[in-house]
């Protein structure tokens, strides 16, 4: 199992290009069963789950290539309706196949999802509003069971925005009977790429990008050509490993419009912006100062930039703290940088952070993704050799993130 070694301490400088979005690309590729001609999607990311995902489209009868960062689908006109277990559990994102195979053969068959263990993420409001336009579905031996005669708009209030909710109701949406209306629908600007998408297919959604969105049914979708949105996650990642390392670093194709709740959080620390027609540069001033991060849906403060920022706050001066109000058990990095010598103390869904003049180096595990981040992000601030096993988890969400983080001047390897 690989592991990263990182030694510390070294200001990065340099500049970093920001990877397609993996939250983007994954709904868009699972989009794959509702097309009838061949689709190019470009600026794809080279991920675990990326390849997950096709491995899991070509199961159902949706073949594809992946080079250089684009992926050629080429749909079939036979499609399989399961989505087995050995692929589901990897990943969560698999359920949103369940609406697209209902909306294209009427039936679907889909493992109850695995993926990164920070919460419940329950797929039961997918399959309420999924009823509403006509499915009907059974829970057997580790499989949702779904069959309907045709799918039928319906106007669906979702309790909660749920980004996997509006993604899979926009994909069967798109080719049922009717009209679909979404209120309360996720904002995240990764729905509205995978609407945008839709659209450049033949579908006519409107609305993405607000709580109300509209989707008319059209009798079927074709091809095209599509290009991913940068990963906004990646980039907040970045941003702050510039922060940290007190650094400067240029990122080139930067969503800085979607993070503008991530941005004013660090610029409150004491993170400087600029942005130019290069990229947006991004270095720290005299000192950072602890803030107060509530986690909340688009537009608010993303919970994949929590354990981020929260490494961030340990080098801060004073005090700080988190509310994490998206998944109920997103705090197990905390006792990992506690072992690089942070100051951090838990209360329900609270932690509190108070600033340590330096941390240091020690063997840590990572527990999830983003996790993995806030990790690799005090290892390059801490004083001595940090090592980080289960990197298996940053492979699933940054493109070559050794490669880049060494191509701006940090010494980190490897290890097989």
């Amino acid at each position: 199992m690989d592991t990263l070694l990182i030694r510390g301490g070294k200001p990065l400088r340099g500049t970093v290009r920001i990877s397609g979005s993996k939250n983007a690309a994954l709904p868009i590729l699972l989009a794959a069963p509702l097309l009838t001609r061949q689709a190019v999607i470009e600026n794809v990311p080279r991920l675990r789950d990326i390849h997950t995902t096709l491995k899991l489209l070509d199961i159902l009868g949706c073949p594809s290539t992946f080079t250089d960062n684009t992926v050629t689908l080429e749909p079939s006109k036979s499609l399989s309706a399961e989505a087995p277990y050995d692929l589901v559990r990897t990943m969560r994102a698999s359920v949103l196949v369940l609406g697209p195979l209902l909306a294209r053969t009427g039936q679907a068959r889909v493992a109850l999802p695995g993926g990164c263990a920070i919460g419940a993420r329950p797929v039961d409001l997918h399959l309420t509003a999924l009823e509403k336009m006509g499915a009907t579905f059974n829970l057997e031996a580790g499989y949702i069971e779904g069959r309907c005669d045709g799918l039928t708009g319906a106007h669906i209030t979702f309790d909660f925005p749920t980004v996997g909710g509006t993604e899979n109701l926009i994909m069967a949406a798109s080719l049922a009977s009717g009209v679909t209306v979404l209120e309360n629908a996720a904002r995240e600007p990764e729905v509205a790429d995978l609407a945008d998408f839709l659209n450049a297919m033949g579908a006519r959604i409107t609305g993405h990008g607000t709580s109300v969105i509209t989707i008319e049914g059209v009798p079927h979708l074709g091809g095209g050509s599509y290009s991913v949105m940068p990963d906004r996650i990646e980039a907040a990642t970045y941003m702050m490993a510039a922060a940290i390392t007190d650094g400067e670093l240029r990122l080139e194709c930067c969503p800085y419009m979607e993070l503008d709740a991530v941005v004013s959080k660090l610029r409150e620390m004491g993170v400087h912006f600029e942005a130019t027609n290069a990229g947006v540069l991004v270095r720290r001033g005299e000192q950072l100062i602890g803030v107060d991060v509530a986690t909340q849906p688009y537009p608010g403060f993303p919970t994949d930039v929590q354990a981020q920022i929260m490494a961030l706050m340990c080098v801060a001066m004073g005090a700080g703290s988190i509310r994490e109000t998206i998944f109920e058990n997103r705090f197990m990095h905390v006792q990992e940088l506690v072992r690089l010598g942070a100051q951090i103390r838990i209360s329900a869904q609270n932690a509190f952070i108070r600033g340590v003049k330096g941390l240091t180096g020690a063997p840590v595990m990572a527990s999830d993704l983003r996790a993995s981040a806030s990790l690799v992000l005090a290892g390059l601030a801490a004083r001595g050799e940090t090592l980080i096993q289960r990197v298996y988890h940053l492979d699933r969400g940054y493109e070559a993130v050794e490669v880049k983080l060494r191509n701006v001047g940090a010494d980190i390897a490897r290890l097989a």
